[in-house]
């Protein structure tokens, strides 16, 4: 007997050929897939049904895509992924300052989509805890088992992604970590070269962390090469 629940997924898309084929490819996939067509009771039904990850389009009428992003990010722990318009690379980093989890260009390519769901819900199921280890850096505390990070004794409130991010930094400390190697690590895809997913979650940590932009020296950037947690610097 094939006892595993199925992922539910509220897909919010205006476009209703879309919405319809988009829906009907997640289903055959295994996905319980709820349509919403309008932004404004996006996030009451988001925070009352409590799907496994939600689609979010942008431009919605009633309620635009951002303003569903806001509302739900500080309640609605799961994954969010956002539909954008090609060449609109401003909504892209917008919508992951906001909180979003990752990004898909319209026209929306089936299997990309697939990939990127599916990798979005490993990744909310499992996380970057396996080692069960505490990491003190200074005065930064990291503890990998209940994924909670401190500052001088003080807690820093990290989203999921933050998270993930920092403890791969910090898992090899005083290495450069490439662009390419994070992306794999987290994300389970190529970088490709544009993507600024990677940049928006890395200025994230900095702010919450720190690590002032005019003088940089916790996590640096190291140009032409990745990213450098310094293990000393703390």
């Amino acid at each position: 007997m094939n006892t595993e629940i199925t992922p539910s997924i509220i897909l919010v898309e205006d476009d209703l050929r879309l919405s319809e084929l988009v829906g009907r490819y997640l289903e055959n996939n295994g996905f319980r897939v709820t349509i919403t067509n309008g932004g404004d009771q996006v996030v009451e039904q988001v925070l009352r049904e409590s799907p496994d990850l939600v689609i979010l389009d942008l431009g919605l009428p009633g309620q635009d895509g951002f303003s569903i992003c806001r509302q739900l990010r500080p309640a609605y722990p799961n994954p969010i992924l956002i539909l954008t318009a090609r060449n609109h690379d401003i909504d892209q980093v917008l919508g992951l300052e906001l909180g979003a989890d990752d990004y898909v260009i319209k026209p929306v390519e089936p299997r990309v989509l697939l990939a990127r769901i599916n990798a979005l819900l490993r990744r909310s199921r499992t996380h970057t805890n396996a080692d069960h280890k505490t990491w003190k850096f200074g005065g930064l505390l990291i503890n990998t088992v209940a994924r909670s990070v401190s500052m001088d004794g003080q807690p820093i409130a990290l989203s999921s992604n933050e998270f993930d991010l920092l403890a791969c930094l910090a898992a090899h400390a005083g290495e450069i970590q490439s662009r390419e190697a994070l992306f794999q690590k987290l994300y389970r895809r190529e970088y490709d070269g544009l993507d600024r997913m990677l940049d928006v979650r890395v200025s994230h940590l900095r702010r919450k962390l720190g690590d002032e932009a005019d003088s940089l020296k916790r996590i640096k950037t190291i140009w032409g090469q990745g990213y450098l947690f310094v293990p000393d610097a703390w």
